[in-house]
């Protein structure tokens, strides 16, 4: 079994940076891919960055492509999402997540592929 505890959250202006971690326990995150999911109020869970175990393969959603950097350190269980360039429709509760399957060598884009979440950390940028 794995938990998974999100921070980071916070209120930050337009054009400023946040640093989310989720550190996980129970279980080495080591064998697994790791996701990073947003849902802001009415919408659907959508998928906004992901890391395959070994942290060589990264993909992101097109929205957060070149503000949002996903990193791991595995020796600290401990997975980051570095947000930049934030605008107000970044706003969501941000989710990580880690991939059901061990090892895999591609980073899974749908919620149904995670089996463990965290409880989310709010993210509220202001115009």
């Amino acid at each position: 079994q794995v938990q998974l505890v999100e921070s980071g959250g916070g209120l930050v202006q337009a054009g400023g940076s946040l640093r989310l971690s989720c550190a996980a326990s129970g279980r080495t995150l080591r064998r697994y891919g790791m996701g990073w999911f947003r849902q802001a109020p009415g919408k659907d869970r959508e998928f906004v960055a992901g890391v395959t175990w070994s942290g060589g393969s990264t993909t992101y959603a097109d929205s957060v492509k070149g503000r949002f950097t996903i990193s791991r350190d595995n020796a600290k269980n401990t997975v980051y999402l570095q947000l930049n360039s934030l605008k107000p429709e970044d706003t969501a509760v941000y989710y990580c997540a880690a991939d059901s399957v061990e090892w895999r060598t591609v980073v899974p884009g749908v919620d149904d592929e995670y089996g463990y979440w965290g409880q989310g950390t709010q993210v509220t940028v202001s115009s």
